[in-house]
This record gives structure tokens, sequence and C-alpha cells, in this order.
């Protein structure tokens, strides 16, 4: 595609679960489990190139988009924090302009969801966020992917979250409006996840609610899901363990949630810490299906956005 017709077309970007209509989220989910069934056998991405821009490391989200990204056709140009220029003083606007005539879309992993909408606020391709301190919409597109294949339909499901409120129980409780399941989130108090995102999320209709008692939140719970204790660049690292303990999910804690209960982790996983060997090792753990489906997921949203 030529740079003026990028230009003249209005790019349509990822960046949000709140910001894409449940249909269209349902469309994306019903390409990722076409192209993982095999269904779904085309490569609309033929040509294609997806600059993928790395603020943050990542396994899961290199690998999974740069897989999907090839196996739909396409190819990847990847770019480090040690690659870029962004580190050393670009604008990020100016870095949106200069990659938009260079590649058809653009992924980003960083810290700052300012620089996700400066960039996607600059491009003339799709933008994709790939994670921020304050979202990971294409990691709950997978946990939803996954808890879809082993319980069934979302809707109406009890999904239960023990940890911090932080980026990821944000992109679950956009999905939670989305696609219809109730959420329960139990975090220490000092860790709750932002009011705003609550309140948003209630006013689109979603049953959502917020304790700090993990007993009660797992409660006849269809998934239970937490994350690390401490992320990426965090630096209160006893503070959080000490708060976040009794919110460990061990299998005194998976007991409360109904039989057949499944329990999901974006990972990394630190066992001992916020898992036990025994949970994510053990049979309720679907944290190997999720990871894959996070390249099964890629593929929709690629598609979706570049198709």
């Amino acid at each position: 595609m030529s740079a003026r017709n990028r230009v003249n077309k209005a790019p349509r970007h990822f960046l949000d679960l709140d910001r894409i209509d449940a249909a269209e989220l349902r469309n994306i989910l019903g390409h990722a489990v076409a192209f993982k069934s095999g269904r779904d056998r085309t490569k609309p991405l033929t040509d294609k190139i997806l600059a993928m821009v790395f603020e943050k490391p990542s396994t899961r989200t290199r690998l999974s988009f740069e897989v999907a990204m090839k196996q739909l056709g396409g190819d990847v140009v990847t770019l480090t924090a040690a690659d870029s220029q962004i580190s050393r003083g670009e604008t990020t606007a100016d870095t949106a302009r200069v990659l938009s005539r260079y590649v058809d879309g653009i992924m980003i992993r960083t810290d700052s969801p300012a620089k996700l909408e400066e960039l996607a606020q600059n491009a003339t391709v799709p933008v994709i966020n790939g994670l921020t301190d304050s979202s990971h919409p294409c990691q709950v597109m997978a946990d939803v992917m996954t808890l879809e294949e082993r319980k069934g339909p979302a809707k109406g499901k009890i999904v239960a979250w023990s940890g911090d409120g932080n980026n990821v129980l944000v992109s679950w409780i956009h999905a939670a409006a989305r696609f219809g399941f109730e959420l329960r989130a139990a975090c220490p108090a000092k860790l709750a996840p932002p009011e705003s995102v609550v309140n948003w999320a209630r006013a689109e209709g979603a049953k959502i609610t917020l304790t700090t008692d993990p007993a009660a939140a797992v409660a006849g719970a269809d998934c239970v899901v937490t994350d690390t204790w401490v992320s990426m660049g965090a630096k209160d690292r006893e503070e959080r363990h000490a708060m976040l303990r009794p919110f460990r999910v061990d299998e005194a804690l998976m007991a409360h949630a109904k039989r057949g209960a499944i329990f999901l982790h974006c990972l990394p996983a630190k066992r001992g810490e916020e898992v036990s060997a025994a949970v994510i090792d053990g049979p309720h753990s679907a944290v190997w299906d999720e990871a894959e489906n996070r390249m099964h997921v890629q593929k929709g949203i690629l598609a979706w956005c570049l198709g």
C-alpha cells in the first residue's frame, strides 16, 4: 500500500477493549478460533510488514506476534529500546510518522499509555497495544478464548481475580463489560484497580465485585486468575509481598471455586509467591493453552487491523 493511500484511509487501531465494541471483539475471537482449528488456512497478510517496538522485554508477546504474522503470510521488524531513537529523545509522534512510511502496522510494548496514544494519533497505519502499565488487552483476549475453550461461552460465567489490581486486571474489567461475565476481584485495599475503570464497566452493565477477601471472590467461580506480585520496574517489592501474601492462589483457595474450575496466569509465574506449584502445575491449570492462545488471538487481531 502506498504512503498516500495510508494517509487517506483511517487506520483501525487495537488499543483497549473498552474502545472496541462487543461485536468486533467477538469477530476477532471468531477469527482466532478459525485459525487455531485450521478452518481458516488463508494468508490474509501476505507481503504485509509489522513493526514491533519493545520498550519492555517480552517472551510471549514477541514470539506470538512474530509467529502469527509469519503464519498469516507477513513478516516483522523488531525494534528494542537500544534500536529506537525514542529512547534517545525523538518524539513518539515523529517515530509514528516515519514507521508509517515503512510498515503496514505497529505493535508497541511500553510502560506509558500516553506514548501509545501519541503513537496512534500520529500513525497512518494500525497501532496495537502489546502492553502498557495501564492495560494488556491482547493477553485478556487470549484469556477469554481459553476460558471459552474450557468452559463454554463466557457470558454468565464467574471469573475471580486474586492479587494486584494491575494492568491485566484492568483489561479483565473491560472484558467483563464486553463479554458479559461476572468478575469478582480480590485485591489489597492499597492495590485496588482504578475506580474510573470499575465505574465505566458498571455503567456498561457489567457485574463487578471488589473485595479484600479472596475466598469470597473465588466462591463458585468458573475461572481463577492471578498475576505476578511485582511487575517490571516496581520498586516496592517487600511491601507488595507483605500485602499480597494472603492473596496467593493455592489449593486451599481453589477449593472454594466451582468443581472443574480453571486457573489462568499470563506468565511468567513465580511458584510459591502468587501461585503454588500444585495449582499452576496441577489439573486446574490452563496456563499452557492460554500461552498458546496468545498466538492465535494475535492472528485474529492482526487480521482485523491489517487484513
